[in-house]
């Protein structure tokens, strides 16, 4: 059997390939570094106190890339935010929570799962959602609109999350999608959080216990 001889045009078609690839990787990464300097220079500094500047000398790029990529500081927070929101596992809390739903035996068994979601990513978002918060309080337009686009977000994930309840037969006879849509958006408010572990000293298994139980009482049928 002959082998096939690629000849230049396939050689050099696969090299572009190759270098593209490597590309995409060192921009991911060039990414990754700036949104990881930028969260600890801002929770460490604060929002007023952290400058385009400073997260790009720390990141080892120039300004001008990160007003190229991000829009700015409010849209480097924005980034950090959303990153947060994903957790610290390899798939997305979102997507975790979203099977959870659809496969759960019964209510239990979700708001255990529930729980758990709590305590791996309220850590990581609710100090950066606090930082908007407090930044918007400030009178700062671009973090005032940024507050109001993650809260309507957060909502919108707990009306999702009580309608899969709903479907699922899993939501109390006297409690509407939207009144547990309430109580939901009520336990991820990021206030709670700050009180019960970042004033009280609650651990994040403790918080997402409480959460767990708080739904149950509340929420869930049978």
């Amino acid at each position: 059997m002959m082998e096939t001889v690629k000849g230049p045009e396939a050689t050099s078609s696969a090299r572009r390939g190759y270098d593209a690839s490597r590309r995409r990787q060192a921009a991911e990464a060039s990414r990754q570094t700036v949104i990881d300097r930028a969260r600890h220079l801002l929770l460490t500094q604060g929002f007023g106190g952290t400058t385009v500047t400073q997260v790009a000398t720390a990141s080892g790029v120039s300004s001008e890339t990160i007003y190229k990529s991000f829009g700015g500081k409010a849209g480097l927070v924005r980034a950090i935010q959303q990153q947060s929101l994903l957790g610290s596992k390899q798939s997305a809390a979102e997507q975790r929570s979203e099977l959870a739903q659809r496969t759960a035996e019964d209510p239990l068994t979700l708001m255990h799962h529930f729980g758990l979601l709590a305590a791996e990513v309220s850590p990581l978002v609710v100090p950066i959602n606090l930082l908007i918060r407090d930044a918007a309080l400030t009178g700062h337009s671009a973090m005032a609109a940024l507050l109001q686009e993650v809260e309507e977000a957060r909502h919108g994930r707990m009306l999702r999350n009580a309608q899969h309840l709903l479907d699922r037969g899993f939501l109390r006879a006297d409690v509407s999608a939207e009144q547990a849509a309430d109580v939901m958006f009520a336990c991820t408010a990021p206030e709670l959080f700050e009180v019960l572990v970042m004033k009280r000293g609650w651990t994040a298994e403790q918080f997402g216990s409480f959460i767990a139980s708080t739904l149950m009482a509340n929420l869930a049928s049978g």
